[in-house]
């Protein structure tokens, strides 16, 4: 199945960069560009694009502004945030609206087409730059205080949804985590629904990080290989 993307960035050249390094992958299409946060809207609205790339600093409608409204219009579309910015205030946006990822535009042309892919399988990617600042800002405190309120909360969970929760620390789509804990799809879903309820986070980046904290990506419910912290 074809990825659709949707790119939106200011600058021109910029947006001729991220086609090209997309334009490589197999599976990943391009399907409108927009130089402003508006027009990013409307192209949304009109191709219902699998996933919308938004630079955070644009005209007219800034990245995260166009990306809150976008996930209202056009919840069908996961949204990742491309920035040569890393404040935290950005990121913390990014993460309150619910995007599935947050690329510094620095970082490896690899990094963008894993973090397609992730938004696209229902996961979320994180440049490891950006992956370092978001840990040490949503934990707070000392690093043994944090591991021991996020193994507290993660033992609130039931077995399965331990699981869950630990390969979604490793980062696994939706699908990936079926095949190796022998579920179905849809009965994922509800998991991870479930998982997000219990433990009070917004999204699957909060809960990964909550299961990182936790030490659960070490646990391979499945017997896997170590997973990269």
């Amino acid at each position: 199945m074809t990825i659709r993307v949707l790119l939106a960035d200011d600058e021109t050249m910029v947006r001729a960069g991220v086609r090209a390094i997309l334009s490589t992958a197999d599976g990943i299409e391009v399907v409108g560009e927009a130089s402003d946060g508006r027009e990013a809207l409307d192209l949304a609205r009109l191709h219902r694009p699998d996933v919308a790339l938004l630079d955070i600093r644009m005209p007219v409608l800034d990245g995260l502004a166009a990306a809150a409204e976008l996930r209202r219009a056009v919840p069908g579309t996961a949204v990742v945030m491309l920035t040569t910015f890393s404040e935290d205030e950005y990121i913390a946006g990014a993460l309150d609206i619910g995007a599935s990822g947050f690329l510094l535009k620095s970082g490896d042309p690899y990094e963008l087409m894993a973090a397609v892919r992730a938004a696209h399988g229902g996961a979320s990617y994180l440049s490891p730059d950006i992956a370092h600042r978001v840990i040490q800002q949503v934990s707070g405190g000392g690093r043994m205080t944090r591991r021991a309120e996020a193994k507290e909360r993660a033992a609130a969970l039931a077995p399965r949804e331990r699981d869950v929760l630990a390969l979604l620390g490793e980062g696994c789509t939706n699908a990936e985590i079926a095949a190796r804990l022998h579920l179905v799809e849809g009965t994922v879903k509800a998991y991870v629904s479930a998982i997000l309820t219990r433990l009070g986070v917004r999204n699957r980046v909060r809960a990964a990080l909550l299961a990182y904290e936790a030490d659960l990506t070490s646990e391979h419910p499945d017997g896997g290989a170590d997973a990269a912290p």
